[in-house]
């Protein structure tokens, strides 16, 4: 027997009301039409797609593929569109439908990316799940305008004597590390980064056309060191597609232009830029663009200027931010007037060149000092380098000359010698060995005992140990002295003499073994009995 129904008023009424909602909703209701522009595929080839179909698509604007690949309308023809794609393009055919996206590439941005390793397309690379970001920013933005620039005015350590001392960079600078193959390029490029633990500075490493052991490498290292937690990795590795290398560097600089907007300061490490020319330079003539010099296209020089240009110190009504840029490039047999070097040399703001015979030689790190110069960094740099740098840029000079000339064997009087075997400790003490960066305190020791010529009488065998003890010495220095040494306008003449006597007494037991040197004439450095030890 069936169960009997309810009260069959009460289930009209209720069904009576549920389709009176329904009338409202469908009054109400009004269907809204999106405009979609599809195209096809005409033809692809290596790491380009001819489309015919998209009328009104913009430049550099984005287009979705089948299989979820992207990529980049970049010529704008009568006929047809040439987009540069953004991976794997092996299940793209002809005849494949494409669709318009209406905005241009981005790339998330925030604090989710420190610690991270993505792509320029902002996917992780380091399988530590999505990257969860709410805010995303054009990978092309204009620079910030010159009224909302300030002066470069703080400097930021490197760590590294030769560079602090001899070739500063300040915050906001542009600074071009170039030198042939294995050379130490990166090396340098990664000891800045380890410096900035401490001290405020997030950090944006991207990597261009690298192998991919490389990379490992260096993530690894920075992983060890603890300076991956501020540090955002950007990988586009040397067999993605030639148009990920291209937009690698744009996202890395949209990324730190993020943090330099929100007040932060921030350094951007480009490695390298010299396959980032070689991937455009293969896109264009993919592209059938007319080749120029060396077959890179005219415009070469426009894509890094643009780049660079966005680095910069803002003012305080911009939050006061800065993003710092060391743009590497790989030379060839030294050859710094080639196209690209010589495009880049005149976009920073000075360069650090690294000589593979210094390299050979053992001196670490190999920066050629005399062809090595900072336009800017020298207004930046503390007062405490600027009283030492000078004397010992110009010794060291002397001594790169006279070198050269007793290398014919010539017979050299004294003072010469004492000259040699001066510049002798001068490059043993700016060398030193890599993931080992020197404090401001010790660097300034070091550079004040070098000008007092403190080291002269210490054998070259013995300088490592030297060296260190005179970094001790700083390092147990009061605090008020430290202070002073970091922040002071003017290095005075109390401190100084301060400084030199902890590095004096810490030299005492070196200096006791090494035999009385003779009476030295006015200005000329002490002399040493032997200067080949």
């Amino acid at each position: 027997m069936s169960t009997p129904l309810s009260n069959p008023m009460t289930l009209q009424g209720a069904v009576d009301d549920a389709f009176a909602g329904i009338r409202e909703r469908l009054q109400a209701f009004q269907a809204q039409l999106v405009p979609r522009e599809v195209g096809t595929v005409a033809s692809v080839s290596t790491g380009i797609a001819r489309v015919r179909g998209l009328p009104h698509v913009g430049f550099e604007e984005l287009i979705e593929f089948p299989g979820g690949l992207s990529g980049i309308a970049f010529n704008l023809d009568e006929d047809g569109v040439d987009v540069v794609l953004l991976g794997d393009h092996a299940h793209v055919h002809a005849g494949q439908e494409v669709e318009r996206t209406g905005r241009v590439m981005d790339v998330a941005v925030g604090d989710a990316l420190l610690g991270r390793v993505i792509d320029p397309l902002g996917r992780p690379l380091d399988g530590a799940g999505p990257v969860a970001t709410g805010k995303r920013l054009p990978i092309e933005r204009p620079a910030a305008a010159i009224m909302d620039r300030a002066p470069v005015t703080e400097p930021l350590q490197t760590g590294l004597k030769v560079i602090d001392a001899l070739i500063p960079i300040g915050r906001g600078q542009r600074e071009l590390i170039l030198g042939d193959r294995q050379t130490g390029k990166t090396a340098i490029a990664i000891d800045a980064i380890f410096n900035q633990r401490g001290k405020d500075v997030l950090c944006v490493y991207c990597a261009i056309g690298q192998r991919a052991s490389a990379v490992a490498k260096a993530v690894a290292n920075l992983r060890a060191k603890g300076a991956l937690g501020y540090t955002v990795v950007v990988v586009a590795e040397g067999n993605d597609p030639p148009g990920l290398a291209y937009i690698a560097p744009y996202a890395a600089t949209s990324i730190a232009e993020h943090f330099m907007e929100a007040g932060r300061d921030v350094l951007i490490v480009y490695d390298d830029l010299t396959h980032h020319a070689r991937a455009y330079r293969e896109l264009s003539l993919l592209l059938r663009r007319p080749p120029g010099r060396e077959a890179f296209p005219g415009d070469i020089f426009y894509i890094h200027s643009r780049m660079l240009e966005r680095a910069t110190h803002l003012n305080d009504a911009r939050g006061g931010g800065s993003m710092t840029a060391l743009p590497i490039i790989e030379t060839e047999a030294q050859n710094i007037s080639a196209y690209i070097p010589t495009n880049l040399i005149s976009i920073t703001d000075g360069q650090i060149v690294l000589s593979p015979s210094l390299f050979a030689l053992g001196v670490l790190p190999a920066v050629d000092v005399g062809q090595s110069v900072s336009r800017v960094g020298g207004k930046a740099q503390r007062a405490a380098y600027r009283a030492v740098a000078g004397d010992l840029k110009l010794a060291y000079a002397q001594f790169e000359e006279l070198e050269t000339f007793a290398r014919f064997g010539a017979r050299l009087d004294e003072e010469t010698r004492q000259s040699i075997a001066h510049g002798q400790r001068i490059r043993a003490c700016l060398g030193q060995s890599e993931f080992a960066p020197v404090s401001v305190p010790a660097q300034v020791a070091i550079l004040l005992a070098l000008n007092a010529a403190l080291f002269d009488p210490v054998p070259l065998a013995h300088m490592a140990a030297a060296q260190q003890r005179v970094e001790a010495a700083a390092n147990g220095l009061p605090d008020a002295l430290v202070e002073r040494l970091t922040d002071a306008d003017v290095l005075s003449e109390a401190d100084r003499e301060q400084v030199t006597e902890a590095a004096r007494q810490a030299l005492a037991t070196f200096l006791a073994r090494a035999p009385p040197s003779p009476p030295r004439a006015s200005g000329a450095p002490e002399a040493t009995p032997d200067p080949t030890t």
